[in-house]
């Protein structure tokens, strides 16, 4: 069986198409930007879900897609509405299109945080409309899985700024970590092998409705921090106003909570905190 990752080089991408792989189903990649160093030997089509014919020509020679790429960040997209929009609602139409003609399933990645009033959340919600629709009026089995706050070994630190690297770097350099509002925010953290997990079984195995992939667990913005502190050793929170696109006082939790999301925070920050330290020691880029 092959399977479409769209945006198959991203962080979440990279450990779907492990996960495929582990499941002895052949990944075949979409996406812009080249393989990471390794990979060269996964079938992948360069291109952007923007591009109808683009998407059509790789569907067209699988037997299931998971949908992943999308123009990622809150405020990084507030002031470039268009370019969220072009991305995360054109181009998954171009996707639901194409699963559609060509009558394979699919899954879509959608946020938890999908009430909240910045574009990225807001195409992202409308893109899970769209979904669901097909599924009603065009009888396509398209899954929609809310992905809540992932994170795990191979994460960026930017440009798009993700909670966990951006505690985890400042910690190991014994700097501050950047905390916007008073870091009462409640955060539902699922490790991406958990997610990777869960995105695959909502292919192989039909499923009807909106699966919630994250853990239930709330946790707040300034619990996490002292937990990376206390792990890493070092580092110190500052708080800062809380930047565009994201209301202070937040929940964004699973419910009901995944019964595969079983890393818990502990165990997954145990996990990545190595694999940046590594990269510290290897790289002054960051």
């Amino acid at each position: 069986m092959k399977v479409l990752v769209t945006g198959g080089t991203g962080f979440i991408g990279q450990w779907t198409v492990k996960e495929l792989r582990s499941r002895n189903l052949e990944p075949v990649i979409l996406d812009r930007h080249h393989l990471p160093r390794g990979d060269r030997n996964i079938e992948r089509f360069m291109g952007s879900i923007t591009d109808k014919a683009a998407v059509d020509h790789a569907v067209s020679a699988v037997n299931g897609v998971i949908h992943l790429a999308a123009q990622l960040g809150t405020q990084e997209t507030v002031d470039y509405p268009d370019i969220a929009f072009e991305t995360n609602v054109m181009g998954s139409l171009n996707v639901f299109e194409a699963v559609r003609r060509y009558k394979v399933p699919a899954v879509y990645i959608t946020v938890g945080n999908h009430w909240m009033n910045n574009p990225y959340s807001i195409s992202k919600n409308t893109a899970e409309r769209l979904a669901l629709m097909f599924n009603h009026e065009h009888n396509t089995r398209i899954t929609v899985v809310r992905g809540y706050n992932a994170y795990g070994p191979g994460q960026k630190i930017g440009p798009v700024r993700k909670i966990i690297p951006n505690f985890i770097i400042p910690a190991l350099r014994d700097e501050a970590i950047t905390v916007y509002g008073d870091g009462s925010q409640i955060m539902d953290m699922i490790y991406v092998g958990d997610l990777a997990e869960i995105l695959v079984d909502a292919l192989v195995v039909p499923q009807e409705g909106v699966i919630e992939a994250g853990t239930g667990r709330p946790t707040t913005v300034l619990q996490i921090a002292q937990m990376v502190i206390e792990k890493v050793g070092t580092g110190r929170v500052e708080t800062v106003a809380m930047r565009p696109g994201e209301p202070e006082h937040a929940i964004v939790l699973a419910d009901p909570p995944h019964p595969k999301a079983q890393t818990t925070l502990e165990e997954g920050l145990d996990r990545t905190i190595p694999y940046y330290d590594e990269v510290l020691k290897a790289t002054s880029d960051l």
